[in-house]
């Protein structure tokens, strides 16, 4: 079945929101890995199962969950504890239809003293979802991390950007990244499931998402 990974050019950058409204789109289950934060009220699981509705079948709990709000390298060491990737991947669920994994964080952050959410996404070998701002900076963030996808070996599906329309950052993207802009997602004033059903529209079926 299908299984999309999210990464974003950032902590904070809406690969939430976008997860919530991806599962929304394609009907897609749901899971969060490695979640951090619990300490503050961090849960994206939760989050995401509300804004998109999914059903208790979509919905996975993560391989661990850490209490600070930190990369989950060092969330991790504040526990005493430690993970690998192949633990996480050991975690990794079999939904009946397609699946939405999010990551924690950029590419490069790292899983512990060895590994990054780069080799952790490599692992997995999923199609990747790169959530980025739409905002100035964004071009250089963003192709940064689709290289680092590409020398990896994994195949970029698209690049949502989230914010006020930009259209030269976008025509920017899509030329020098070699790398299809899926959607333009604005800033939701109010993250509801009604506002992430309206943003889930801008997405067309998963194979027929090749920039619009």
């Amino acid at each position: 079945m299908t299984t999309f990974f999210v990464t974003g050019t950032d902590t904070g950058v809406g690969k939430t929101v976008l997860s919530a409204a991806l599962c929304r789109a394609w009907g897609a289950a749901y899971w969060k890995p490695l979640q951090t934060g619990a300490q503050d009220g961090d849960d994206d699981t939760r989050e995401v199962a509300r804004l998109a509705g999914l059903r208790p079948d979509q919905v996975f709990a993560p391989a661990r969950v850490y209490a600070g709000p930190f990369a989950p390298e060092w969330a991790a060491t504040l526990e005493g504890t430690r993970v690998s990737v192949a633990e996480v991947l050991a975690c990794r669920p079999a939904p009946a239809g397609p699946l939405i994994v999010e990551g924690a964080g950029g590419v490069l952050v790292p899983v512990n003293e060895q590994e990054t959410m780069l080799d952790l996404m490599a692992a997995h070998g999923a199609p990747v979802i790169v959530a980025a701002r739409s905002a100035l900076g964004t071009i250089n963030h963003t192709l940064l991390t689709v290289g680092a996808l590409r020398d990896r070996g994994l195949q970029v599906h698209g690049v949502v950007l989230i914010g006020p329309p930009a259209p030269h950052n976008r025509a920017a993207i899509e030329r020098h990244g070699a790398v299809p802009v899926l959607a333009d997602l604005p800033l939701l004033g109010e993250v509801t499931p009604e506002t992430v059903a309206q943003a889930a529209a801008l997405f067309g079926p998963p194979e027929l998402a090749h920039g619009h």
